[in-house]
């Protein structure tokens, strides 16, 4: 089977968040709600010496991520009528004519990436633009994407990186993501709890 991923360089990210409004436009989603999140990071503070003077270690950096079509999806094992399910590509994606809005998906995923459209009945997630890619285009957060710091392809074709290795997404062997990362050089590991998302209101 063909494990498609995506690829993330942080260190081309500037947190301009054109990925979330290209998705939330092309999904013709609600203006509180898009498939893929920017998170502004940051952390360190401000230090006074002996002498008075202050020096600091502060710092910032950007996550961007959407659903990862992890090997092991948390919420296709919890879906209790299939409709959440994993296809040939390796892409996670929702039959919206099986799915009975229960919600599981959306309490089990580690990514917080289905969300329960309540007004349709049904769980709706990135599917990785899955009808883009079958036409030989990217997904429209990738072609979006100004300082090119997304990609997306058969994860054996992608880019180095390290796998989902950042903060604030969890430890990857919960679910191995298919997310792989350049960190810039203040990212801190998956788990970390020496940072604060900036951003929560946005990122919710």
């Amino acid at each position: 089977m063909t494990q498609y991923g995506f690829h993330f360089d942080a260190t081309r990210c500037t947190g301009c968040k054109t990925c979330e409004a290209a998705c939330r436009d092309y999904h013709d989603l609600a203006p509180e709600h898009t498939f893929r999140h920017v998170y502004e990071i940051e952390g360190g503070g401000w230090k006074r010496d002996d002498a008075g003077a202050w020096t600091t270690d502060s710092y910032t950096y950007y996550t961007a991520f959407s659903c990862q079509h992890c090997d092991n999806p948390a919420c296709t094992e919890v879906c209790p009528t299939g409709a959440m399910h994993k296809d040939e590509s390796g892409i996670v994606s929702v039959d919206e004519h099986r799915c009975i809005g229960c919600g599981y998906c959306a309490m089990a995923c580690p990514y917080d990436n289905p969300k329960v459209d309540r007004e349709a009945g049904h769980s709706t997630k990135c599917d990785g633009c899955k009808s883009r890619v079958e036409a030989g285009k990217t997904p429209v957060c990738v072609e979006a994407c100004s300082m090119r710091a997304l990609a997306f392809a058969p994860v054996d074709q992608l880019p180095e990186g390290e796998r989902a290795n950042v903060a604030p997404l969890p430890e990857a062997d919960l679910t191995k993501p298919n997310l792989y990362i350049v960190p810039c050089a203040s990212a801190k590991p998956a788990g970390s709890t020496d940072c604060r998302v900036a951003n929560k209101l946005e990122v919710k």
